[in-house]
């Protein structure tokens, strides 16, 4: 009997103990930490709102002040009514297309690559296949010889490494010597499916207006 009112004591004595011990850290440490998330969540939840008003703000700008790409830069569609130079007016374009293991979207992908709007003899079209599985590949290279057998001037390239992955591909295609005879590259992800008049939109401006290296388009999903 005296042992169990002992340990009852004892018992109590330590819980009072531990509720002593987590008051003092609740105050000196808990509600401080807490207060700083607190703090946190709130610049956080203020940052979104300003960004979202000043996104807002730009786009209703851009809207009411018309500052399309077409009025800031020149833009005029490639002529080709001259009977003498025929298409030769068109810049030679290299359409680059790296790939990994698309099983799934090469079809599409090669599809609207290989239909894009443009003198045929003015195109290239570059698969840069970086498959390590040999099935996708045979199925790539298929596809390929079956828009080569329509007259379109595609190519299939490999490696024997992925050094620098899609950047080193990339780089690696344009190593080969006839894309020295081309002018612009277009550079479409695996599963990019283009408009067919993409090029005659986006090249002018690169035509029209050296100082621009770059044309970037804006894709919907």
């Amino acid at each position: 009997m005296f042992f169990m009112e002992a340990f009852q004591v004892a018992s109590e004595g330590v819980v009072m103990q531990l509720e002593f011990v987590w008051k003092h850290m609740r105050e000196g440490l808990v509600v401080p930490i807490l207060t700083v998330a607190v703090f946190l969540c709130l610049c956080m939840l203020l940052m979104d709102f300003a960004e979202k008003v000043f996104m807002g703000v730009v786009i209703c700008f851009v809207k009411l002040c018309g500052r399309k790409p077409e009025k800031r830069y020149k833009w005029e569609t490639i002529k080709d009514d001259d009977v003498e130079l025929g298409n030769s007016n068109y810049p030679m374009v290299l359409v680059q297309i790296p790939m990994y293991n698309e099983g799934e979207v090469y079809q599409l992908s090669i599809g609207a690559a290989c239909g894009l709007s443009w003198p045929s003899h003015r195109i290239i079209i570059q698969i840069l296949d970086d498959s390590t599985d040999p099935t996708i590949k045979e199925l790539v290279q298929v596809e390929c010889r079956k828009w080569e057998s329509k007259g379109v001037n595609i190519k299939y390239e490999v490696r024997d490494n992925r050094d620098g992955y899609k950047a080193g591909a990339l780089k690696e295609g344009i190593k080969h010597s006839y894309v020295m005879q081309c002018d612009y590259v277009a550079i479409f992800d695996a599963d990019f499916q283009p408009e067919p008049d993409f090029l005659y939109q986006t090249i002018p401006f690169l035509v029209n207006n050296p100082e621009i290296g770059l044309v970037q388009a804006r894709w919907k999903f």
